[in-house]
């Protein structure tokens, strides 16, 4: 389980989380949501401290720091050894086949062996039918496929949470679509997931848990049922807008 407390990130001229709690079960799909320039993605890039929160406490499983306080490189190393990425952009490795993007990260990074690092990659690719893709590269595949590739590059890190920050929001909805069953896989197998999406449906779908961030606070922590079916007026607001 991961839990921040009193977690607040402060700009000169901004607030943008404002002394959040919130926490995010293991072996559960999470999404987190809310208007644009709302404070989800800087949420979600605090967890992994890609973004330094200005203060607060952040808990991952047995791991506590004290974000009121620098930390040390290897306090950040250690953080981030319990995540696997996914941004908006599929950044793969131009250079590099498909297969050798998912051998890479294992093997320079967790020292994982080379026969380890590719019985992993060949697993997943056979998990999620792309095979075929193995050597190709990024320039030879779609936006869907290179976003998948990009999904199973972090799974192949092995990571105890997997982060997506809008995943699906520079495709179309065919390619979209293409990604969504990946994740929605991975949820029904219990894979701890938390997911800024714009993707309503998707998110009443999958999400075992909703985090709704509005104005850089919460005003929604809890199952996805009870969101959807809110009698709050902001979130009400919220999801009439999203619908026409």
């Amino acid at each position: 389980m991961i839990k921040v407390e009193k977690l607040s990130k402060k700009y000169p001229d901004k607030v943008a989380l404002d002394d959040i709690s919130v926490t995010f079960p293991a072996e559960e799909t999470t999404a987190i949501v809310g208007p644009s320039g709302s404070g989800k993605s800087t949420l979600l890039h605090s967890l992994n401290l890609l973004e330094r929160p200005t203060g607060g406490q952040l808990t991952i499983d047995g791991l506590s720091l004290d974000l009121n306080h620098s930390l040390a490189k290897s306090e950040v190393l250690e953080v981030r050894k319990q995540f696997g990425m996914v941004f908006q952009e599929k950044a793969l490795f131009t250079h590099l086949t498909v297969l050798k993007n998912l051998t890479e990260g294992p093997i320079k990074v967790k020292k994982v062996s080379k026969e380890e690092a590719l019985n992993r990659a060949h697993r997943l690719l056979a998990q999620f039918k792309m095979e075929e893709l193995a050597d190709r590269y990024p320039y030879q595949l779609s936006g869907g496929q290179q976003q998948r590739v990009a999904i199973l590059r972090a799974l192949a890190m092995e990571p105890k949470y997997l982060l997506l920050d809008e995943p699906t929001s520079a495709l179309d909805p065919e390619l979209e679509a293409q990604v969504l069953r990946v994740l929605k896989e991975l949820a029904q197998k219990d894979t701890s997931m938390i997911i800024v999406t714009h993707n309503m449906a998707f998110a009443e779908q999958v999400a075992d848990k909703i985090v709704f961030i509005d104005n850089g606070a919460v005003g929604y922590d809890g199952p996805t049922d009870g969101f959807f079916h809110s009698t709050d007026s902001r979130i009400k607001q919220f999801l009439g807008a999203m619908s026409f």
